[in-house]
């Protein structure tokens, strides 16, 4: 890592794939970085995450060690013919009135991805990337409660523990329970918590040998998805093949329970995909342990920083995983924040850094969160204009993906350093570009 070259330090206030991949951009770049964790040891919930072209794009500009650690753990579609794929989108409920397996499987669409599907376990990433955070830059068990902002500027944390800590600034990376958006935002904005979405998921992995088995090679070895009434399952490979991964979706107007993740039996899950294909009904057999995963989403928020402090990641975005965009976005968010930063020398520069982060990164951030909310519709049959019509889901699908795929993130950075260069000079000093 380079010496440390800039007049202020950072705070990274939690320690998911957000977080540690801008700890690992931010000392790559020179910057005095301490990470802030909650857990006693870095970790991550939930199993299968995909990646698109953009998000692997990404890990290489902030790191070639990010990438090559995905690498070592991302799965791809098993068959050749099916490598750039991203889903097999397919019929899952059989049109109303008809026979539950009538046209089941019926193909709606594929849809070509650059780089094709990638998805990994997310521990397993996380683990590839621990190792290039150095000893000593994660505290562990520190829960934010809190941030007071001091008379010379700087902030100081306040942790659950009782322990506090002072620095120039604060990025927070605390995912979509987020305390730190509550302080940027303030308690009372609506948009400081996130809200449910409206839909639901059950999460299972499955050994890929019982899933072949059971649906034949190409329907569990590459990634499909299955459209239904008020609902929609999908599978893709994840741990070399070995494994596949499942998430089946269903609806419900309110969340009531103050838990997210609840237990729930294997009878209240199949009831759930009652008269569905026989494909699917064969999926939910294999699937144990069903819990169910309210899907939460964050209102637009008005900024993402005030002050010394910034968000990134679900802290900033929260978003449900309809497009496979979230952790994407996070690592986009990591290579835009390391390298605004890192060019900052002075807390005066770093501020503006932050504005121009939130300049640059908010709409194209913010329009994920509403798209996938739409595509969530999309698949259960619930869009207005597409309804269950295969044609229009078909024109829809083909036309979703692709600016969030082919953004240019280099032209985007170059953007935001022409932002924070006029941020800069607002505040009267010079940049050094």
């Amino acid at each position: 890592m380079p010496a440390h070259s800039h007049d202020f330090d950072i705070a990274v206030v939690g320690g998911g794939i957000a977080g540690i991949t801008l700890t690992v951009g931010l000392l790559r770049a020179g910057v005095n970085v301490t990470l802030y964790e909650a857990a006693p040891a870095f970790g991550e919930i939930g199993a299968g995450v995909a990646f698109g072209a953009n998000a692997t794009r990404a890990m290489s500009l902030i790191s070639p060690e990010i990438r090559s650690g995905f690498a070592n753990v991302a799965t791809y579609n098993q068959w050749e013919s099916k490598a750039n794929i991203w889903f097999d989108f397919r019929r899952g409920q059989a049109a109303k009135g008809q026979h539950a397996d009538k046209d089941q499987g019926e193909l709606i669409a594929s849809l070509p991805t650059p780089q094709g599907q990638a998805s990994v376990h997310r521990a397993h990433f996380l683990d590839q990337m621990v190792h290039l955070v150095p000893e000593g830059v994660a505290k562990f068990g520190k829960r934010l409660v809190d941030v007071e902002n001091l008379a010379d500027g700087n902030v100081k944390l306040k942790f659950k523990d009782g322990s506090e800590a002072v620095h120039s600034a604060i990025i927070g990376c605390d995912g979509i329970k987020s305390r730190t958006r509550q302080i940027v935002l303030g308690e009372n904005d609506p948009a400081a918590k996130a809200v449910f979405s409206g839909k639901y998921a059950y999460r299972g992995l499955i050994p890929m040998d019982k899933a072949a088995e059971l649906l034949g090679d190409e329907l569990a070895r590459n990634s499909q998805m299955y459209f239904g009434y008020h609902g929609h399952v999908l599978t893709f490979p994840i741990e070399k093949g070995n494994t596949m991964n499942v998430v089946a979706f269903s609806s419900k107007e309110t969340w009531d329970d103050p838990n997210w993740v609840v237990s729930t039996s294997k009878e209240e899950l199949s009831a759930d995909f009652a008269g569905w294909s026989k494909h699917v009904r064969d999926i939910i057999t294999l699937m144990q342990k069903p819990d169910i995963w309210a899907l939460f989403e964050h209102p637009h928020a008005r900024t993402y920083h005030v002050d010394r402090m910034c968000l990134i990641g679900d802290a900033a975005h929260a978003t449900t995983p309809h497009q496979g965009s979230g952790a994407g976005m996070a690592i986009e968010d990591a290579y835009v924040m390391s390298n605004l930063v890192g060019g900052a020398k002075t807390v005066q520069e770093l501020e503006a850094a932050f504005a121009a982060f939130d300049i640059v990164r908010r709409p194209r951030t913010q329009q994920v969160v509403s798209t996938s909310n739409e595509a969530g519709r999309l698949y259960e049959f619930e869009l207005e204009g597409c309804g269950d019509v295969k044609e229009r889901i078909e024109a829809n699908l083909l036309k979703r993906m692709s600016w969030i795929w082919e953004e240019d993130l280099e032209a985007e950075l170059r953007t935001a350093r022409q932002v924070w260069m006029t941020e800069v000079e607002a505040r009267g000093g010079r940049p050094r570009l």
